[in-house]
């Protein structure tokens, strides 16, 4: 997005370099990216920077309300119900479209947000591959707000382990067969955090915990990497040992299973910011009421569907059909969203891709705020974002933005 920096950058690439940046990942960690890994980073000015800043701070804000609770309480089912909730989450996520408005400006558009982690670990392992082949201008950095590779892994050892030198550990639904075990194995790396998998916990009494290398150890805190939609659909015996999460009355968590569904696509209805498109339950659109207007639009196709608690894009209705609506039989548990307008303006050398920021969010403990601290950014040339929908594109995937310093 800043045209002399994209033209260096394309016109130093080589396919050579592209490997080299790649084989620096998997000699870090052998064997474990499986998603597609995009050519290029993108280079973010002053000016979206700082409008990607305002909304996000904005939105954190507005998640800080002291009715945001009472607001999102009926977004967690009942079989999820967990206790030891705290307040608010320790991290967040925020993704940002870079759209065009109505007067065609280039502006960040919120399509999703998380009370959720994501790939904290694999980013820094990112940037130390894309600055160990490609040239990244000084006054550009993928950390936010003064941040550096340093102060960042500080953040995120004391987020996730907490101040009190409890045994904590990373735990994920078969967490070796995920597409994103990268993050985890080198978050291991960074900080020495055991990755245990659901189906290793054992209950005694309200405690949990788990054997590795035939020593029983008692979990105290969770970094809680299990989405719950994924545990539903697993067989019974694992279903039986993700429940045993909710007798255990001792957990420290990180995140709350609870904020996997308050921060979510079902809070973006509450929200209020330009940088939010228009949002509503499918299931009050259906009663003729769409949020910022009296009435339900004629027309369409400029809103999308999309299910409340779904990963990856799946289940997204972008065309919206006769009937699709109709089509649903719990309209409660999905949105209808004005349309956005993503902005093409990534050049590469197999056409413009469009691109999505996600800012990465953590609770500071002294300024009893969130701080945007790092990203990950994807790139496409497809109807969807997500690196699943652009298996047969070039420059494209998961990427990092780097913006310029003011």
């Amino acid at each position: 997005m800043i045209p002399n920096l994209r033209k260096q950058f394309n016109s130093s690439f080589t396919q050579e370099r592209y490997e080299k940046y790649l084989s620096f990942i998997e000699h870090s960690v052998p064997d474990s990216i499986h998603f597609r890994i995009a050519e290029t980073p993108i280079f973010v000015g002053i000016d979206l920077t700082k409008k990607l800043l305002e909304a996000g701070d904005t939105i954190c804000t507005e998640i800080l309300d002291p009715d945001f609770n009472k607001l999102t309480e009926y977004s967690i089912p009942e079989n999820v119900k967990t206790p030891n909730e705290p307040s608010h989450p320790d991290c967040l996520v925020m993704d940002f479209a870079i759209a065009v408005d109505h007067h065609n400006n280039i502006v960040p558009k919120l399509i999703e947000l998380q009370g959720f982690p994501s790939l904290f670990g694999f980013e820094v392992l990112q940037n130390d591959a894309i600055q160990s082949v490609f040239t990244i201008p000084q006054n550009y950095s993928c950390f936010l707000n003064g941040y550096t590779k340093a102060s960042y892994i500080k953040h995120l050892e004391i987020m996730i382990k907490g101040t009190r030198n409890k045994h904590t550990v990373l735990l994920e639904l078969l967490p070796h067969q995920q597409k994103t075990r990268v993050d985890f194995y080198y978050t291991d790396i960074l900080i020495s955090l055991p990755i245990v998998c659901i189906t290793e916990l054992i209950l005694e009494g309200q405690s949990l915990y788990y054997n590795r290398d035939g020593i029983k150890h008692k979990i105290e805190r969770i970094y809680n990497r299990v989405v719950m939609d994924e545990l539903e659909k697993q067989i019974p015996s694992i279903q039986a040992k993700g429940a045993l999460i909710k007798l255990a009355t001792d957990l420290e968590w990180v995140t709350h299973p609870h904020h996997f569904f308050r921060i979510s696509k079902y809070c973006i209805p509450f929200l209020k910011h330009e940088s939010v498109p228009s949002t509503q339950f499918l299931h009050i659109f259906n009663q003729g009421v769409l949020k910022n207007t009296s009435k339900l639009p004629e027309d369409l196709s400029d809103y999308v569907i999309k299910p409340l608690f779904s990963f990856a894009g799946q289940g997204v209705i972008i065309d919206i059909q006769n009937g699709d609506i109709d089509n649903i039989k719990d309209p409660e548990n999905w949105i209808i969203q004005e349309k956005v307008k993503y902005a093409p303006i990534i050049e590469t050398p197999t056409g413009n891709a469009k691109a999505e920021i996600r800012l990465f969010y953590f609770w500071d403990i002294v300024k009893e705020k969130y701080i945007a601290v790092n990203n990950l950014t994807r790139l496409s040339k497809g109807k969807m974002i997500g690196v699943n929908y652009n298996q047969t594109a070039t420059w494209v995937g998961g990427s990092l933005a780097y913006f310029e310093k003011f």
